[in-house]
């Protein structure tokens, strides 16, 4: 019996453990619910201070708006029509302006947008600042929305065949399968907003010793 008992408080202990150490958004850079932004005028009492309402919406979402690519998206799209983007020496790739989920994310990282504009509101002051702006002068940041491909590894000769390689992440699959979407880079190919991987800066997992960047370059 008292066996019994010690791998009943055993298997608790582990249980709490491993749900303590879960990665939520809760807690993390996109944790909203406590920003003066999302807990005054013009939102509205019942979604003031709510974690997942300024991105997403169960009703009356604001995801017909072109472009959104989500999961009844909620904020309002960037109304900027072009970007500035990288064309880096010795890019082999094709990179083409923002698309895909990538344009949800500069929704609020390109500045144009103010953070509470979500559902119907549209009349919000405040504006992301600091390192997380990146405007819309994409050129010294990493590409997005190009297709990388095995043919591009080919042609660049210094990144692995997404078809083929590992990603390294839980899933156990390949670059393509576990970081690409429709086949492209897009920012969710190195970043979670949802902070599945627990990692700084909500990364997919830890760049400790460029483990993320060594991932897809060949070096």
């Amino acid at each position: 019996m008292k066996f019994k008992k010690l791998v009943l408080v055993a298997s608790l202990v582990l249980g709490v453990t491993y749900l303590g150490n879960a990665q939520t958004i809760v807690g993390s850079a996109h944790d909203f619910s406590s920003l003066s932004w999302n807990n005054a005028a013009p939102i509205s009492t019942n979604l003031r201070g709510q974690i997942c309402a300024p991105c997403h919406a169960p009703h009356n979402t604001n995801d017909t708006t072109a472009g959104a690519t989500a999961p009844l998206w909620n904020h309002q799209l960037s109304s900027t029509s072009s970007y500035t983007v990288y064309t880096g020496y010795a890019l082999s790739a094709t990179v083409g302006q923002p698309d895909g989920t990538s344009k949800l994310c500069l929704s609020c990282h390109d500045g144009t947008v103010a953070l509470s504009n979500f559902r119907t509101y549209s009349t919000g002051t405040t504006y992301m600042t600091g390192t997380s702006n990146l405007g819309t002068d994409l050129s010294n940041d990493h590409p997005i929305s190009f297709t990388y491909d095995a043919a591009l590894a080919t042609a660049d000769g210094k990144l692995f065949d997404p078809t083929s390689h590992v990603s390294g992440l839980a899933g156990g699959g390949t670059i393509d399968h576990d970081m690409l979407e429709n086949h492209k880079v897009q920012c969710k190919s190195c970043h979670d907003p949802h902070n599945g991987g627990g990692a700084a800066h909500l990364l997919i997992k830890s760049n400790t010793g460029s483990a993320l960047c060594l991932t897809c370059h060949n070096k």
